[in-house]
């Protein structure tokens, strides 16, 4: 038995030529345009815009990995059930994180510049587009729109899950800080008929999650609030929840846990909903936060004394959804005095 034939090969987890033959799939919809009935070379380059000679070569690589297969007699291109995952409807919903017209595939193209990010700490994708990954959605609605409908698809079944599993009914109103198109609030105020609240978040985004609450009839207990989350937050929720610290560093993270403080002092409680790191989110995702945002998966041993520095005592830890944990914090004793 030959066990070096098994053994894996550096240069094979190194080679970019099948990721980003896939990717480049996804990117002209070739799963879609090619459909069931399958589709030749000439007809797939007429219909993508694309040179026929090189693009049968992209279509022999998808068979040779198995993602297409390859009717010899008509010459028909159609895809397999592996391949099919990059449909545009596939229930696996990664087609998003392929496409790189997409804002999670255009993100993944900047791990090329990691070595910079590795160097300096900084994030690569400023490297690589000139800015930041939130000011690359604001100049262009259409990154958005493909960034709203990824979370949209992440949240599908985690918002219902974080809604059930975690006690909201015990606030009378929270405000989402960050919260996005508002879907995990949708899901707690539908969870908590009790239970008002509020969506923060910029301008664009306020505005979509406005649009869900009034489609998801919870416009007469859900609002939004268009601003930054590193301005002053409204006070007076009971509950201030936030689920996006893993974007930043620990600068920019601490930033927001001071402003959830601030505002919740002195009964608030400030519920923080993280993939933590070793329980439910691995090193490569670590890594991509690095690449994409400068930002970090942490331990909850590593929130909660991110947590501690900003005036907030960890009261619970526990898992809400598949690889999602809530920690529950209250403002410190000593923080409650300073603010009477």
């Amino acid at each position: 038995m030959d066990l070096t034939a098994a053994a894996p090969s550096i240069r094979d987890m190194a080679d970019l030529t099948t990721p980003m033959a896939i990717r480049v799939a996804a990117t002209l919809s070739l799963v879609e345009r090619a459909g069931s009935i399958g589709a030749t070379a000439e007809q797939l380059a007429a219909e993508t815009e694309t040179s026929t000679p090189a693009l049968e070569r992209l279509l022999d690589h998808l068979v040779t990995i198995g993602v297409f297969d390859l009717d010899i007699e008509t010459g028909r291109y159609r895809p397999t059930k592996l391949g099919a995952q990059m449909g545009e409807h596939a229930p696996e919903g990664i087609k998003p994180l392929l496409d790189i017209n997409c804002a999670g595939g255009r993100a993944d193209l900047a791990f090329v510049d990691l070595l910079g990010a590795i160097t300096t700490g900084a994030s690569a994708y400023v490297h690589r587009y000139g800015r930041e990954f939130w000011a690359d959605l604001d100049a262009s609605p259409e990154l958005r729109r493909s960034f709203d409908a990824q979370m949209n698809w992440r949240f599908q079944v985690q918002a219902p899950q974080i809604a059930e599993r975690f006690d909201w009914s015990r606030f009378a109103e929270i405000l989402d800080v960050g919260g996005g198109n508002g879907t995990v609030l949708a899901a707690i105020l539908q969870a908590h008929p009790n239970v008002r609240g509020r969506v923060l978040d910029l301008a664009p985004t306020a505005t979509a999650a406005t649009d869900r609450f009034a489609a998801a009839g919870l416009d007469a207990r859900a609002g939004t609030v268009s601003g930054s989350f590193f301005d002053p937050l409204p006070a007076g929720a009971d509950a201030y929840l936030s689920d996006i610290l893993h974007d930043w560093d620990n600068e920019h993270a601490g930033k927001i846990l001071v402003g959830c403080r601030r505002a919740a002092a002195p009964n608030g409680t400030v519920v923080v909903i993280e993939s933590v790191r070793g329980e439910g989110v691995g090193t490569a995702m670590d890594l991509f936060m690095l690449m994409c945002f400068a930002g970090r998966e942490r331990t909850v041993d590593e929130l909660a004394r991110l947590a501690a520095e900003c005036g907030l005592v960890l009261r619970a830890a526990a898992p809400v959804a598949e690889g999602r944990t809530a920690l529950e914090f209250g403002v410190a004793p000593r923080m409650v005095d300073q603010s009477a």
